[in-house]
């Protein structure tokens, strides 16, 4: 049975990770919609009007290697904002959502705007103390010159501009499993989102 898994939530709560682990563990397609409005942004970034970005995106834009960097996630959550780049990116989002051999596609509005029909709907989220740990450990990984505080204040910003906005705010569909990862390891929080998954199978 194919199912679409929908999987949204604020930054840094682990929905990305939940998602590439449970597309490898069921043989389904994975889709971070975030990378969309980041692949944006930085073309925004770049001088480009934002929805002529987003409707002239392609494959190679989401393989930028500065997509994470502070600068292109704040450029995306704003973006994000416009309705004329929602409605620009939201066909490929659906289509991708209904392949034949099962999807998962994690991001803001996937359960409640993209794919309000899916199987399986998870909200993952977490402890503002603890996803700005985690976002900040990313990217001073990757190099990033940043302090806790900047990225504490960076997702406090995103976390009010997403759940604000007019179109498509940030929150969790009414018949969304709730997922809270602020004490869990990665691996519990893998366990249990399978779990969840596994259970809609059998229904």
């Amino acid at each position: 049975m194919a199912l679409t898994i929908a999987i949204d939530g604020p930054a840094a709560a682990g929905k990305g990770t939940i998602g590439r682990a449970l597309a490898a563990h069921f043989g389904f397609a994975h889709l971070d919609t975030g990378l969309l409005y980041r692949a944006t942004g930085r073309r925004m970034l770049a001088g480009l009007d934002p929805v002529e970005a987003a409707r002239s995106l392609r494959a190679e834009d989401l393989e930028a290697d500065d997509l994470r960097s502070p600068e292109v996630s704040q450029a995306a959550s704003h973006v994000a904002a416009i309705p004329e780049v929602r409605q620009a990116l939201m066909d490929f989002q659906r289509a991708f959502a209904r392949r034949a051999g099962g999807a998962v596609l994690d991001g803001r509005d996937i359960g409640t705007v993209i794919c309000p029909e899916a199987e399986v709907k998870l909200f993952v989220t977490a402890s503002d103390a603890e996803r700005a740990r985690r976002r900040h450990l990313e990217l001073i990984r990757s190099n990033h010159d940043v302090t806790l505080e900047e990225v504490a204040e960076d997702l406090r910003q995103r976390d009010a501009r997403d759940s604000a906005r007019a179109t498509a705010p940030l929150k969790p569909a009414a018949d969304a499993y709730r997922l809270d990862t602020s004490s869990m390891t990665i691996e519990e929080a893998i366990a249990k989102a399978i779990e969840i998954v596994a259970a809609a199978q059998r229904r």
